[in-house]
Order: structure tokens, then sequence, then C-alpha cells
């Protein structure tokens, strides 16, 4: 929490985390025009932010963008803001105007999730990709050759979905990869625990896509994951949100263990 508090003790980090808020997923050049800083300052910024984890990163195309985390920010209040009067914490006004107001505009912004594994881009590749790994942390088997624009074959317990739009959209094996969600069936539905009001209003919503980006960090894997072209104030992207964060929970674990999280009692 020491660096999540130096970083937010300037107040031209703090208007970068403002900025992300507002509109999440700016590149560098975004960021400079329009804080009306100069590049080198604003790099720097988003340096100390990110080594905080308040900022991730993920590639698209020749740019950068990023993107706010507002996960150490809620730990920040889970330990401490909550704790005190908030009429009395004069000091952390900042902290608290950001925290009570909310971090991201779920109708537009993706989702981002940042994790580290210890773990290599090799062995990371094969548990995104290989039915034998997916199964065991997500419950369900990819079926592809992981070539772009080929089919994407969801198999579990919902059956098999398969879709001419649910294709590998970029596949760089250790690196990067990305392709478009599955369809919504009543039997996925059924096997998920989803209500009939829900499918129908997920089954209307545009089909969105989940990438991938694949990092070295010494001697641990950053996991970037971006999940993007949502519905404005859709149904998707607040069941998403609390998806994705168990899923990636227990890949890391698999990696690191040998046995995925236990399955969460329904």
């Amino acid at each position: 929490m020491d660096d999540v508090f130096k970083a937010l003790a300037d107040v031209s980090r703090r208007r970068l985390l403002d900025s992300l808020r507002d509109r999440n997923g700016q590149s560098l050049r975004e960021l400079c025009a329009g804080l009306d800083m100069a590049r080198q300052s604003v790099s720097k910024h988003l340096a100390v932010l990110e080594s905080a984890g308040l900022v991730t990163t993920a590639r698209r195309g020749r740019e950068k963008l990023h993107y706010l985390d507002a996960a150490p920010i809620n730990a920040v209040a889970d330990r401490w803001i909550n704790r005190y009067d908030r009429d009395r914490a004069g000091a952390l006004a900042d902290l608290k105007t950001a925290l009570e107001q909310t971090p991201m505009d779920t109708g537009t912004n993706p989702f981002v999730y940042t994790t580290y594994i210890r773990t290599t881009p090799e062995r990371l590749w094969q548990a995104l990709t290989e039915p034998a790994f997916t199964r065991r942390y997500w419950g369900h088997a990819f079926e592809s050759d992981w070539e772009k624009g080929s089919p994407v074959v969801w198999a579990g317990a919902g059956g098999r979905i398969s879709h001419p739009e649910q294709i590998v959209l970029d596949a760089q094996p250790g690196r990067r990869l990305s392709y478009t969600w599955h369809t919504f069936t009543p039997e996925w539905a059924e096997a998920s625990g989803l209500p009939q009001d829900v499918l129908d209003r997920i089954a209307g919503e545009r089909r969105s896509k989940v990438t991938f980006e694949i990092e070295p960090a010494g001697e641990l894997v950053k996991l970037t994951v971006v999940h993007d072209d949502l519905e404005a104030g859709g149904t998707l992207r607040e069941l998403i949100s609390q998806g994705w964060p168990s899923v990636l929970s227990s890949l890391k674990t698999l990696l690191e263990t040998g046995e995925p999280l236990p399955e969460p009692a329904r």
C-alpha cells in the first residue's frame, strides 16, 4: 500500500487517474493532449502508477493503451478509509473523491484485468489454448487450431457452442491471443444457472471479444486480459466483471501449484 499512497500523493498522477476514469484505454498521446502535460512528464507519472498497480497497459497495433485498475484503491478503502470518519479525512480528500465516484464507465469501457503468474510464456499459452488445461480451471474445452480466422468451439456443461462469428482474431504463441466471445445458448444458460430474462438480455447484445496480452516479467509472466466491444450499459459487462477474476485466479493457482481453485458453492 505504500506504493499506492505515494502514487496518489502527486496531483498530476491523480489527474491522470481522473482522465482514465472518465475515458479508459487512452494512448500516451491522448493523455498528453487531454492534460496539457509534456510527454516525458506523463511517461514518468504513468510508470509510477503502473508500478503501484493503479494503471495497466495493453497494446493495440503500434499503440500502447492505458487502463485504470481500481483494485489497489479499493484495497486502500477496505484497509484504511472505511475505518475512519470520512468527514475528518481531509488529508485524503482527493482519494475520498476517487473512491466515492464510479472508477469506470461500465457502459463504454472494456473490462481490463492484470495478473502476474510464476510460469513461462510458453506454459501460459498452453493453459489458454489446450483443452486439457482450460477444462480444469475454466470448465470449458476450447477446440481450435488457433490460426487467425479459424473457428473456436466451446465445449462444456452447456454442450458444444459454435457459430460462424466465433473465430480467432489474432494468435501469436507466447505473446498474444484474441478471439470473439461465444454465442449464448439456452443450454449454456441452464448449465450456468442463469434465468431466462438474463439470457434474453445477453443474447440481444452485440458479440464481444477478449484479448490476452502475455509479457515476460523477470521470473513472472504478466497477463493482461482485455474484454471489449461490450454493449453500452449491457448485462454481459456486469457478468464478466464478476467471472473473469475467478477464472484468472484459478488459472494462476493451477500454473503455480498444479491444482485449480475449488468450484465455488452455488
